[in-house]
């Protein structure tokens, strides 16, 4: 399912708001005189250490410095200044990337007096002549600079919130690795204020010093020859998986996603993950979308983590054991694809319970034992029931002819709440198959 935001501990109806003001690299004499009403006000102010620097004499209220990590503490300040005029202070806009989610999620989004200030993403669109709604946005501050790497298209332009001084040279080395060394860079440090500077080169020749921490790394992305183009939907090239052959091929990997159909901030549960390709794609399709890739082979699940780093989807969580007993405990999915060991026992059963109504199932197979098995599924929920067969032009002496791979037999069906499973005896052969987990990919 969607995730779903922490209880609320909203604040009495007499409790004055909390007053969240953003403030930039310009401080005080950058502020509305609404923001600096609500911190000359405030009771206590609440923010990191730089942002509470900032702040002339006059205000006067209880300084507090976010501890970390910060996201904890914050039901337990809110709780210990409860009934005081609270003002937090926020970079620039507090809804963009910054602590106004959290504080909306604990106290209630009614009990909040928004003040946002523009944001770095807006001053450094406005420096560099870049439309804001064509600008590709990721942020590295708490999260590894892989995130970058599913953003890279030829020609895009990227604005990356950077996490510290050592970012720009993470970056440099990240687009030099992912074949974009040709790329122009632009750090933009302090913007907004009277220490704002701007420098810039490319990925491959870059070698300047760290510089100030506030910074946000701008990208005019730049293909270097000879790097291979990756698209923006599923169905990428084989060849840019590590693999020991046991990878959902493109055609069918792009066919069994549009048969998954990831949406917005959903969940998957990648069961024989195999080396991790329907998980990384299904998290491509958004930034919002999150993974499990099951797999019992522990080098296969590390190879699953490469790839998912090269790929931009360093977040994918790989779990490491057998299913089904390794499904105990995940948080529940609103999609599961099989691709291996479908007639281990009880694997289908558990995905199955597992899967609330409206979550969907697909699960992919090459062989009769576990095509029978889908059969009888199929015949007790429906769904849909197809097969898969690719065949690829290859040379036949002088001329050239078709190879056909083995066909993939697919069942995808939505959860309607009906009835139980269908019975599968232990002593069917299909049993002797859960030896071999993922033969399927």
């Amino acid at each position: 399912m969607s995730p779903a935001a922490p209880a609320s501990t909203p604040q009495e109806p007499s409790a004055p708001p909390i007053c969240v003001v953003g403030i930039g690299a310009d401080g005080w004499h950058g502020l509305s005189s609404a923001s600096k009403d609500a911190l000359r006000d405030a009771d206590v102010l609440i923010g990191g250490p730089r942002q509470l620097d900032l702040l002339p004499e006059e205000c006067a209220g209880e300084r507090v410095a976010w501890p970390s990590p910060l996201r904890p503490a914050v039901p337990r300040l809110l709780a210990a200044h409860a009934g005081r005029r609270i003002s937090v202070l926020a970079s620039g806009d507090p809804m963009f990337y910054g602590i106004g989610r959290a504080l909306s999620q604990e106290a209630g989004a009614a009990a909040l007096r928004i003040l946002p200030h523009p944001s770095s993403v807006s001053y450094a669109c406005a420096r560099l002549g870049w439309p804001l709604e064509d600008t590709e946005v990721v942020t590295l501050v708490g999260r590894p600079a892989a995130r970058l790497a599913a953003a890279l298209h030829d020609g895009r332009r990227v604005l990356v919130l950077g996490a510290g001084a050592a970012t720009p040279a993470e970056i440099a080395a990240l687009l030099r690795d992912r074949g974009y060394g040709a790329s122009r860079m632009h750090v933009l440090e302090q913007l907004g204020g009277d220490r704002e500077r701007h420098t810039a080169g490319t990925a491959h020749d870059w070698a300047r010093p760290a510089g100030d921490p506030l910074n946000v790394v701008a990208v005019e992305c730049l293909r270097d020859e000879g790097t291979p183009r990756i698209g923006a939907v599923p169905g990428l090239p084989d060849h840019v998986y590590e693999h020991d052959g046991q990878l959902t091929k493109r055609h069918v990997r792009a066919a069994t996603l549009g048969a998954l159909a990831p949406a917005p901030g959903e969940l998957l549960w990648d069961v024989g993950g195999g080396s991790g390709s329907i998980a990384v794609e299904w998290m491509r399709t958004h930034r919002s979308c999150r993974a499990v890739s099951v797999e019992r082979d522990p080098v296969r699940a590390e190879r699953i983590g490469r790839n998912a780093r090269a790929l931009g989807v360093p977040d994918l969580d790989v779990v490491t054991g057998a299913a089904p007993a390794a499904l105990a405990g995940l948080p529940v999915p609103d999609a599961v694809f099989v691709g291996g060991g479908l007639t281990a026992p009880g694997l289908l059963d558990a995905c199955w319970a597992a899967l609330p109504v409206g979550g969907r199932l697909v699960a992919n197979t090459v062989t009769l034992e576990s095509e029978a098995l889908l059969a009888r599924w199929y015949g007790r929920f429906g769904g849909e029931l197809v097969r898969l067969a690719v065949a690829h032009a290859v040379p036949v002496g002088g001329f050239t002819g078709w190879r056909q791979a083995m066909p993939v037999t697919q069942w995808a069906v939505t959860k309607d709440g009906r009835g139980e499973p269908p019975a599968v005896s232990a002593a069917s052969p299909a049993s002797a198959e859960s030896v071999v987990w993922g033969e399927e990919r």
